[in-house]
């Protein structure tokens, strides 16, 4: 039990918005296929490649194994993953403006509850800055963000917790008054090095991941046309419908 929560730390892809399969899997695409690059991600293939944290690194490890047959002659590796991570970005918040990426369900309902009761919210992710802020400008423009960590503002991404560790240090709270809500291992196992206490809600791509390390586990934070269903853990719903923030306390 969270003796006195202050502060939610959130992820942002797969968490807050289900970007992953329909938001940077077609970014990602349609960058390639403007650069004139013949490779393009399938859903099982793009779902591979999510084992490994940040854009970046995944265009870079792609590029070095199955996709070295799409590599352009003359090209280095590192100029062309910034090139194609900058055109993937604009096409990624052009998505999002359009409406194509709704939120997730309640997730709107539980930052506004946050807010209102004084509690923290953060956000920690290994996405782009300039398309956090797209979505938090767009989706979250009702919401008070206190803290944006993203992009290469760590060194180390998830499963390291550095980012976590970073979080709790410009906030200046302990572990044990945060609460992270995460949706992937990877991000669970970051959270939890942390030594925070871990919500999990999960998604098409992190369902069958193992999941075990979270101190909760539920299909998503539930609205009034998706219930709630808690896999794992010992998280008790007043309102058998949805998480609130109340039930948070009891993580």
């Amino acid at each position: 039990m969270i003796q006195e929560l202050k502060a939610i730390f959130f992820d942002m892809d797969g968490t807050i918005v289900d970007t992953e399969k329909d938001g940077h899997r077609v970014a990602f695409n349609q960058a390639f296929a403007q650069s004139g690059i013949k490779a393009e991600w399938s859903v099982e293939e793009y779902h591979q490649l999510l084992q490994i944290a940040g854009g970046k690194e995944r265009m870079k490890f792609y590029f070095l194994n199955e996709g070295r047959k799409y590599f352009p002659e003359g090209k280095s590796l590192d100029d062309l993953v910034q090139q194609l991570h900058l055109l993937k970005t604009e096409l990624f918040i052009s998505l999002i403006e359009t409406g194509m990426l709704p939120l997730r369900p309640g997730i709107q309902r539980i930052m506004k509850e946050a807010n209102e009761m004084g509690i923290l919210i953060g956000i920690c992710t290994t996405s782009n800055e300039k398309a956090v802020k797209a979505i938090l400008n767009s989706l979250l423009a009702e919401v008070k963000i206190d803290l944006i960590l993203a992009g290469d503002v760590v060194t180390k991404k998830k499963p390291d917790p550095e980012i976590y560790l970073l979080a709790l240090e410009k906030t200046g709270f302990s572990a044990n008054e945060v609460l992270v809500i995460e949706d992937s291992e990877n991000g669970i196992i970051a959270g939890k090095e942390a030594h925070i206490k871990v919500l999990s809600t999960i998604n098409e791509y992190t369902k069958n991941e193992d999941l075990s390390r979270a101190d909760a586990v539920v299909s998503s934070l539930g609205n009034e046309n998706e219930k709630t269903v808690v896999l794992a853990g010992n998280l008790k719903l007043r309102d058998h419908q949805m998480v609130h923030m109340n039930d948070l306390f009891e993580i």
